[in-house]
């Protein structure tokens, strides 16, 4: 399996199937039947008076990706960098593997392999050279892994070619095959689409299921959320320091969802109002950008969308168009607030 095929920003092979579903809780942390391989319970952390984590409890299943999502300011990169022994939290647990983690076990971190933020590189040197002096910097790696991470990641063509001649998509994908040289057992990703092509993120998508397949932990904080709906399994959302949902995605969709209805302008109010006795004043609004075109939005479950229309049609109202489905974007704005 390759993160692109041919050139940098090739498609990768066929998709690689989800990892079996972890049965899991809903709002307020989950505790899954499958062993943890990364665990916060009460995790506190501020900078002075700013409080970035407020008893942060997290629970992420092994041999799984499980998306980490939140507003800008919520505390991920956080969580992710306590995480890696980059700062140490004011209060709470973590577990690693399910042991205990502190600070004078960060000798275990040789089983995480992570890639914050924008990686940094010597530009002089090939990509592949760069390989090899981060893998001189630990344990000791041998010359095939490098090759077989570049092939990984679809830089094999361009392993040769000096990094200061690499696009950014392609520093990130060569970050990734940095973090993967000790062949870690989570591998834990802060924003890695950053840079890539619509064909390089779909690549990455494929890659991260293949390595979920082989039974890595995969741990991606990401903003793109039509890619973590494709890609996790199990989705955490936290908000000002505090996780707000997580659990397997499937079933976090399966019990959001939403149909939108189109109506001429002048029945706007009025079908406003005949859904709001089908499903309550909470549970209808208007689409803020499309008021003006008719559309209603309606907080049901999709499977419900003929009873809309029939609600609609009970009233003298007919609709000209009905859209039905369950989106990671809406419940994340629903929990989170934002706009």
């Amino acid at each position: 399996m390759t993160l692109a095929s041919g050139s940098p920003t090739g498609g990768g092979a066929g998709s690689v199937p989800h990892s079996p579903s972890v049965v899991a809780g809903a709002a307020g942390g989950s505790h899954t039947g499958a062993p943890l391989a990364f665990a916060t319970r009460g995790l506190r952390k501020a900078y002075g008076s700013t409080p970035a984590l407020v008893g942060l409890d997290l629970s992420v299943p092994q041999g799984i990706v499980y998306g980490f999502l939140g507003p800008n300011g919520a505390g991920k990169t956080t969580t992710i960098r306590c995480l890696l022994g980059l700062i140490r939290p004011d209060g709470g647990t973590m577990e690693l593997f399910g042991r205990p983690f502190t600070a004078r076990e960060r000798h275990r971190l040789e089983q995480v392999g992570s890639l914050v933020e924008s990686p940094a590189f010597y530009p002089y040197l090939s990509g592949r050279d760069n390989l090899r002096v981060i893998g001189s910097a630990g344990a000791a790696t041998p010359r095939r892994r490098v090759e077989e991470v570049l092939e990984l990641v679809g830089l094999s063509d361009r392993a040769g070619d000096r990094v200061g001649g690499y696009s950014m998509g392609m520093r990130q994908r060569l970050g990734i095959a940095a973090a993967l040289l000790s062949d870690p057992r989570l591998l834990v990703l802060d924003e890695p689409a950053n840079g890539l092509d619509p064909a390089g993120i779909v690549a990455m998508r494929e890659t991260l299921r293949y390595l979920a397949a082989q039974g890595k932990t995969v741990f991606v904080s990401s903003h793109i959320l039509p890619e973590i709906q494709q890609l996790a399994d199990v989705v955490g959302i936290i908000d000002r320091g505090r996780l707000v949902r997580e659990g397997p995605l499937d079933r976090m969709l399966g019990e959001t969802g939403h149909v939108r209805v189109r109506v001429p302008p002048e029945a706007t109010g009025a079908a406003r109002e005949a859904l709001e006795r089908f499903a309550g004043r909470d549970a209808v609004w208007e689409g803020a950008a499309q008021t003006d075109d008719g559309w209603i939005t309606v907080r049901v479950a999709p499977s419900r969308s003929g009873d809309v229309n029939r609600a609609l049609a009970a009233s003298g109202i007919y609709a000209t168009a009905l859209e039905s489905g369950s989106d990671l974007e809406s419940l994340f704005l629903s929990l989170t607030g934002s706009t």
